[in-house]
């Protein structure tokens, strides 16, 4: 691998940290509906609505900021990966819609069948959002059919096969791991104690999801790991998320719930670059015909368009970056619920 840092890496890196960002955020709010329904008490799924109740629509800021930085930077696989994944994105977005209506509309009446509804959408919309995305970056591994016009010519049902839906499954389980930690460090008393024993559940369920698709991975698609043979100083990545996994429990163990989420977050970061070293520079790949992949540099805008870009992304991230940042101090703490809660 011939590594330059220039702008057509500078925009790889910057795309990739927008969507690590997204998933940190984004991905305990998935994990939290994802585990909704596990919760019986109606006061206590209102705590774990209200755990994200504040944040869940500005963690979706960084995903619309990925997709406009993907736009701009390399339009040509923003245009074959949106035509071509045009149904996935479209149950994508429903879903996405779905479980914004779940949490707005869920507490609006007192009826049980009307809030038992908006619960199982909020947690099926959560859960198949989080399993898309991990179909979507299966197929990035194995790779997709692209014509010569760069253009996808398969199928919706092609994408889903044994692999992608072990990486679908994965990312479910990460995110189940990443809300259970949240849910921890956001409340207290006797659901805080549910939610600590689901941590432990969550991270075995993860670490065999993990190691099984590492194993696949390294065997149908060995590509993924030329680079790490190339450079083993990248295996720093692996270590680290390793040990970030593994001092969860620890964390957990004497209470240092934020402690817990930073290392959770920390691993699902790490993963992300593990990701990333493995297909750069390929945007994405064509199988099985690899000639016709979609990289940083046959699919890019002009140098110019780079330059610019750049300039409005070093001035508008940071504004991003304080907001969030901003509104996390603001709700800091455990959920106290009350007349203007979900």
């Amino acid at each position: 691998m011939e590594f330059n840092l220039d702008l057509n890496t500078t925009w790889f890196i910057l795309i990739g940290l927008l969507l690590t960002g997204y998933a940190i955020l984004d991905g305990f709010d998935l994990g939290i509906g994802t585990l909704h329904l596990l919760v019986k008490d109606d006061l206590e799924r209102r705590i774990m609505l209200n755990s994200i109740g504040p944040v869940w629509d500005g963690n979706e800021v960084w995903l619309v900021t990925g997709g406009g930085a993907l736009f701009a930077a390399f339009p040509e696989v923003y245009a074959t990966v949106f035509s071509g994944f045009y149904n996935a994105f479209i149950l994508l977005l429903f879903m996405l819609i779905f479980r914004a209506v779940a949490i707005e509309f869920r507490s609006k009446k007192p009826m049980r069948w009307w809030r038992q509804t908006w619960d199982f959408a909020f947690s099926i919309a959560s859960f198949l959002i989080a399993f898309l995305m991990g179909v979507a970056l299966g197929n990035i591994i194995s790779g997709i059919p692209i014509g010569p016009d760069k253009e996808f010519t398969g199928t919706f049902l092609q994408m889903l096969n044994p692999y992608t839906i072990l990486i679908g499954i994965t990312t479910i389980a990460l995110f189940m791991m990443h809300g259970a930690i949240y849910g921890v460090l956001k409340t207290e008393g006797e659901l805080q104690n549910r939610l600590k024993g689901w941590v432990n559940n969550t991270i075995i369920f993860f670490v065999i999801c993990y190691v099984t698709a590492t194993m696949s991975t390294l065997i149908y698609f060995p590509h993924m790991a030329d680079h790490f043979k190339e450079f083993p100083l990248l295996f720093i990545l692996a270590l680290i998320n390793m040990l970030a996994i593994a001092n969860i429990p620890r964390e957990i163990h004497f209470g240092r719930e934020m402690r817990a989420f930073f290392s959770s977050a920390a691993a699902i970061a790490c993963l992300l670059a593990l990701f990333a070293v493995g297909i750069f520079p390929n945007l994405v790949l064509s199988n099985p015909n690899p000639e016709m992949s979609l990289n940083i540099y046959n699919s890019a805008s002009s140098t110019r368009t780079l330059t610019v870009m750049l300039i409005i992304a070093g001035i508008g991230v940071p504004f991003v970056l304080a907001y969030t940042i901003s509104i996390y101090w603001i709700f800091r703490g455990k959920v106290k619920l009350n007349n203007m809660s979900y």
